[in-house]
């Protein structure tokens, strides 16, 4: 059951079971909370598992737009969720969620023991490195604001989908819900705002020396990959390891392998000293169940 707090007026939902170190998991964009229901159940066992759903997501009100939005506004939802309990966290962020898990990791790397970003779009540290992964994330940031200026949400919603998932994963949705799918494109074009406009670059993630994992499937787009690798060479502490196969929605097409492996980074830097679980997980799916899964 869902719990909800306020931020500075806002409605704040989020999932929180089990007990022991913290642990929180970030969503990507267009999704919610709901996408690690699997990984929150087998932490749930041994630590204290805190899953928000990101503003504009699942049950978590819209960004009022009180303020200029930046990664910042998000984190201070998980600021204020790890503030209720005591002790380092454990950080998990997959997409945007990434992106979010490490703006939250350079600011109050003190807060945390350790990090896990899978394909994190922090497309901000394309800037000046990599000219063309950020020419063609910028074409597809572009192609979702000139979806909502013509009020095409579905058809918006359907080529981010597309892209991140393949070109078969939104003709493959329900009619229903794509609907609500694309309800959420406005929230995307936020996402990409934040993202691109971050300020944080490349040479101030040199002293961040959270023990970090870097997840990313070798069939993604170009720009996660390319934010990956200089992630992988530029943290003083970060591992990056390649998924064969995956793309970039490697948490739920290969759910199975990506949790296995997130949890061996939490066991691993456990005040507790757990050992890796061995507990069987489901075969993934495919990417029709994929985008499917971002409805919740």
């Amino acid at each position: 059951m869902m719990s909800t707090l306020q931020i500075s007026g806002n409605r704040i939902a989020y999932l929180e079971l089990g007990s022991g170190e913290p642990v929180v998991l970030l969503h990507s964009s267009g999704s919610s909370g709901a996408q690690w229901r699997a990984l929150a159940e087998r932490l749930g066992a041994r630590y204290r598992v805190i899953v928000p759903d990101l503003y504009g997501y699942g049950d978590t009100a819209d960004w009022a737009g009180r303020r200029p939005f930046g990664l910042e506004c998000e984190a201070e939802i998980v600021l204020a969720l790890l503030a209720r309990g005591t002790g380092q966290a454990h950080l998990v962020g997959h997409s945007y969620g990434g992106a979010v898990a490490l703006h939250i990791a350079s600011q109050r790397g003190d807060l945390l023991r350790s990090l896990t970003l899978i394909e994190p779009v922090a497309f901000h540290l394309l800037r000046g490195t990599d000219a063309p992964a950020l020419a063609e994330i910028t074409e597809v940031a572009e192609r979702v604001a000139r979806a909502i200026a013509r009020g095409e949400y579905v058809a918006g919603f359907g080529g981010f989908v597309d892209y991140w998932s393949g070109p078969d994963a939104w003709a493959a949705v329900p009619a229903d819900r794509r609907r609500v799918m694309a309800a959420r494109l406005p929230k995307v074009a936020l996402d990409f705002h934040a993202t691109v406009n971050e300020p944080i670059r490349l040479e101030d993630l040199r002293s961040m020396a959270v023990p970090t994992l870097l997840l990313q499937g070798t069939s993604s787009p170009l720009p996660t990959r390319r934010i990956c690798e200089r992630l992988a060479h530029t943290l003083p502490d970060a591992k990056l390891t390649s998924i064969p196969g995956a793309g970039h929605m490697a948490p739920l097409t290969h759910r199975a392998q990506v949790n296995a492996m997130v949890m061996t980074q939490i066991d691993a830097h456990s005040a507790g000293g757990f050992r890796p679980s061995l507990i069987p997980e489901a075969a993934s799916g495919t990417n029709v169940s994929c985008a499917a899964a971002m409805v919740t």
